[in-house]
């Protein structure tokens, strides 16, 4: 079962210099019927603008993952990491027992771009980590390219869950067949271009969640840049 929700239908907040879109239930936006899927409970896509952005606050038992598309994003925490994630990076915080975080927009002239995205961990209590890797963007035109797994790895973020995250950029006119086990589930977001996935078709900011889809053909209308989301 495919299921597909337009862009239009995110819940939206503008706080001048923050615009975010909701995919799920966040901060003062809810929905008893939008509040996660599996293990998924967050998807924003955030625009901030230059020399701003969330000061300190606590977090735990939460697997937190930001995908940068623009920009840069400093990021501080108390474990003492200070880390600048550009647009083809990726970051990876373990909330585990407890840590506190500060997340600004690295630029003070230029407005920056990124996907928060928060997942439930395998079990509660892990330590708490941090951890920042960067990607080729060429490893990603016309295949799905790994960028957060449950073993990490080179230009890999290793994440406390048995779910994997890949971005992929495919040309107009190509297509690329995904399989998973049984019993899994498949987030697709297209961040930009138009593609179909099996018989639904994406424009850009739609996303989709999928069960009981074993097979996934993604075929790119025009030249499409999306990220998959395999979740159990």
């Amino acid at each position: 079962m495919i299921q597909v929700f337009p862009a239009h239908t995110r819940n939206m907040t503008d706080l001048g210099w923050l615009k975010s879109y909701k995919n799920f239930s966040f901060g003062d936006y809810f929905d008893e019927n939008n509040v996660g899927f599996g293990v998924m409970r967050v998807c924003n896509y955030d625009e901030i603008a230059a020399g701003r952005g969330f000061g300190p606050h606590p977090h735990s038992d939460m697997e937190i993952v930001s995908i940068v598309l623009s920009g840069a994003i400093k990021h501080e925490d108390s474990l003492g990491h200070v880390a600048i994630t550009a647009s083809n990076g990726v970051q990876r915080m373990s909330a585990g027992s407890g840590v506190i975080h500060a997340e600004y927009n690295a630029s003070e002239t230029e407005p920056m771009s990124l996907f928060q995205l928060w997942f439930m961990p395998a079990k509660r209590g892990f330590a708490p980590s941090f951890e920042n890797v960067t990607y080729e963007r060429e490893a990603m035109i016309n295949k799905l390219l790994p960028v957060v797994t449950p073993e990490g790895g080179e230009h890999i973020a290793k994440i406390h869950q048995d779910m994997s995250i890949y971005l992929s950029k495919l040309d107009a006119g190509k297509e690329l067949v995904f399989n998973q086990g049984e019993n899994r589930r498949i987030f697709l977001m297209v961040i930009s271009g138009k593609c179909s996935a099996n018989d639904a078709v994406l424009e850009s900011k739609d996303s989709a969640r999928m069960e009981a889809e074993q097979t996934l053909a993604i075929r790119a209308i025009e030249d499409t840049h999306f990220m998959l989301i395999d979740l159990p």
